[in-house]
């Protein structure tokens, strides 16, 4: 599938209500910490585009303005890229969402591992039949349906074993630590922790390949980042130690959305500002429990 073409996964409305969420603030909050009015901060969330409103409010909320603004008027996409030679990427239908499956193989030996199955493996299968290889590993990102519903028949029909981080205890699965490595091959997978978004969750980083690729699950997004279902804060943190650390080269693999770069990401999302202040730094700054709510004449 043509990168280019595979829309992002997330708006950047749906960027707002994550951080909202994230940082667990209602609309009458968020107004004092902008200094906007209630109605003005509902109708943004809404999906009134003014510039100015969304831009204070994104510093209220930790978000880097003129990224988020970028976003919402269609100017970052990561555009065209493509996977290293050795690796495909395979879609499924989950819903009203498109959920990414991986897999990758060693060229000389044909052993093959698979990075989640998505909601449905067939193109998975067939694919791996036609181009003679041996699945022999099955990688999960994180234990939510969308990447696993498929993982049985997968397993039944490759005799492949499969593997999920440690805090996900998904009945059946074996579990690990990150930290761990597998081999396969040429190709060397180690295993970086990103909770937050799922309390076990793993980005796979492969070698091996002509290009450095990780395979991040819903940890992040192409201009976004999974919603924060355990921690706002690991969600994060664990992105920027654990992803952000990667040579700005390295390809990113998300469960949903486009493929894209370490470094459009450090460039373009909004979630990862240089600083991003944390929320008892934003109420102190802020003065959310004192600040007087402004009237549209006092501003």
């Amino acid at each position: 599938m043509n990168n280019a073409a595979i829309p992002l996964e997330d708006t950047w409305i749906d960027v707002l209500h994550k951080a909202k969420r994230g940082l667990e603030l209602s609309e009458a909050d968020i107004a004092l910490r902008s200094g906007l009015t209630r109605e003005e901060v509902l109708s943004l969330f809404g999906g009134t585009l003014i510039a100015p409103h969304l831009q204070t409010v994104a510093l209220s909320l930790g978000l880097d303005p003129e990224r988020l603004i970028s976003l919402a008027t269609g100017e970052y996409h990561p555009g065209t890229l493509n996977l290293p030679s050795g690796m495909s990427m395979f879609t499924s239908s989950w819903g009203d969402m498109l959920v990414h499956s991986y897999l990758a193989w060693d060229t000389e030996t044909r052993d093959a591992v698979a990075f989640d199955t998505g909601a449905d493996a067939s193109e998975m299968i067939d694919f791996i039949k036609d181009h003679d290889l041996a699945l022999r590993l099955i990688l999960l990102t994180h234990g939510h349906g969308d990447h696993l519903f498929d993982l049985d028949r997968l397993v039944e029909q490759t005799g492949a074993t499969a593997w999920i981080g440690a805090q996900e205890d998904v009945p059946g699965i074996p579990s690990f630590s990150a930290g761990k490595e597998f081999h396969l091959g040429r190709l060397l997978i180690g295993t970086r922790s990103t909770r937050g978004h799922a309390p076990g969750g793993i980005t796979y980083v492969l070698k091996g390949l002509d290009l450095p690729v990780a395979v991040v699950g819903d940890a992040l997004f192409a201009g976004s980042m999974g919603g924060p279902k355990v921690s706002y804060t690991d969600c994060l943190d664990t992105n920027r130690a654990e992803i952000f650390s990667l040579p700005p080269e390295t390809i990113l693999c998300p469960g949903h959305g486009p493929l894209t770069k370490v470094a459009l990401e450090g460039i373009h999302n909004p979630f990862f500002p240089v600083i991003i202040p944390k929320k008892e730094e934003l109420d102190h700054i802020l003065q959310l429990e004192e600040a007087p709510h402004p009237t549209k004449e006092s501003r």
